[in-house]
């Protein structure tokens, strides 16, 4: 019983003495931020009470965060107890920050080795609201986004540099979004980086410490899955011999919630915002080889994570479920990587259940082609599924001319963009508003989803 007034003691003893080192001149109020910090900080999940805040730092460090809510005083300003960074974890940390206020706005600051770091911009992070049986749920936009490419001339394939349009990166910052959602392709692992964890790490490191992605990490909430350039070498699957290692890497390098299930390891997991399910899929680690013979066995997610999937969509009961995965899944029109074109046994299987389930609202959100669309199919006697593809962030757009009798007029972006989501309205009419969005943060095109039209028929 006196654990949590204890935490409350320690909080403002070291608060305290943090602020009168800083009053009597004994320690720098400033450090230059290269000198220290690599990456970050990021804000990871958020609950109605908890978030969790991970960054790197470039040697072993002390860490802790100093946070408030924005409409208090300064003085209320709380400190973590100390993390630490070290080589084991490549200097990574996470940082959960619990017993929060629901629906509010923190603003907070790094402290590295007793150091408080000034940034050019003003981290903050949120809780969400605890609107359930009080009010109708809230109005939040989603940005996401695939294929995350930063140039690194030595390890680069040559000729004309892969990545560009960083100044999107900058634009998203404008839009506020409440969350980011990253489809996989979040780093592009080279050929010198295939064969060894630790040059993997570095990859991850190099991509994660970009200059403009930095006031993103610290001002919006980020989620993520994998494909296969964060994962291993092009269209990597469970053959890869090194995806303990991958797998390890993410788990450092995000903040998801969860990771797989007890006993079936892998990115997957599931996350609520607002009156919202987001359910995240694993597209590589248990994934069999795309030239595999086209039997029963074939499988891109396996048996155990499509089992949960189901599941866990049966049991959802918002309005809109959004389904992630690093591959398109309804194109069965590509001759690249889809779950329809390459694992036709999982696509039946996964749509043959939201069928027979009648299961309401789903929505599929994937990345990975290098070009955006957004795709229509209405199974017989139900309501249409429809699937926002999203690519390239910063990596070369595709020229590819692709018919796909499932697109949407209109929606086809073969450029550098990211697409928002934005849900609103009221508890009993909610509604999805796309808006795909190129690198100059121009509006190149909207579509609108009712809750309502995504319900099985009635019977």
């Amino acid at each position: 019983m006196l654990l949590k007034p204890m935490r409350y003691l320690f909080s403002w003893i070291a608060l305290l003495w943090l602020l009168a080192r800083i009053a009597a001149a004994q320690i720098p109020a400033t450090l230059p931020v290269a000198e220290l910090l690599r990456a970050g900080p990021m804000n990871g999940y958020a609950t109605q009470r908890e978030v969790v805040v991970w960054l790197q730092t470039w040697a072993p460090a002390q860490v802790q965060l100093l946070y408030r809510q924005e409409d208090q005083p300064e003085d209320s300003a709380r400190i973590t107890p100390p993390y630490f960074t070290t080589p084991e974890t490549d200097y990574t940390v996470h940082i959960p920050i619990g017993y929060l206020e629901p629906g509010q706005r923190y603003l907070y600051n790094v402290i590295l080795n007793d150091t408080l770091l000034r940034l050019p911009y003003q981290p903050h992070f949120q809780t969400q609201p605890l609107w359930q049986w009080r009010t109708d749920p809230p109005t939040f936009t989603v940005a996401a986004v695939s294929c995350f490419y930063v140039n690194d001339p030595p390890y680069d394939r040559p000729g004309q540099p892969y990545g560009g349009d960083f100044e999107l990166l900058t634009q998203l910052v404008q839009y506020q979004p409440d969350l980011m959602l990253w489809l996989g392709d979040n780093t592009y692992l080279r050929e010198a980086d295939f064969g060894s964890p630790a040059m993997m790490s570095y990859r991850y490191a190099h991509t994660r410490s970009h200059p403009l992605l930095q006031a993103l990490l610290a001002t919006t909430h980020h989620y993520a899955i994998w494909d296969d350039h964060d994962y291993g070498p092009n269209d990597a699957d469970r053959s890869y011999v090194f995806k303990g290692a991958a797998l390890r890497l993410f788990q450092q390098y995000w903040a998801n919630p969860t990771y797989g299930l007890p006993g079936v390891p892998g990115v997957f997991t599931q996350f609520s915002w607002g009156d919202v399910d987001f359910f995240l899929l694993d597209d590589r680690f248990y994934r069999s080889p795309n030239d595999a013979p086209e039997d029963t066995s074939k499988t891109m997610w396996g048996k155990a994570q499509l089992e949960w999937l189901i599941d866990a969509l049966t049991s959802s009961r918002a309005p809109f479920k959004i389904v992630a995965n690093g591959n398109q899944i309804l194109n069965r029109y590509t001759r690249f990587e889809s779950v329809a074109a390459r694992f036709p046994q999982d696509y039946e299987r996964l749509i043959g259940e939201i069928v027979r389930r009648r299961i309401s609202g789903v929505v599929f959100l994937t990345g990975d082609r290098h070009h955006t669309e957004l795709m229509r199919y209405q199974p017989e006697g139900f309501y249409p599924l429809y699937e926002i593809t999203t690519s390239p962030l910063t990596a070369g757009p595709s020229t590819i001319q692709e018919e796909n009798p499932l697109r949407l007029e209109g929606t086809l972006l073969q450029e550098r963009n990211a697409v928002l989501l934005t849900f609103s309205g009221p508890r009993t009419d909610r509604v999805l508003t796309l808006r795909a969005i190129d690198a100059r943060g121009t509006v190149r095109w909207t579509y609108t989803l009712r809750a309502r039209e995504l319900r099985p028929p009635e019977r």
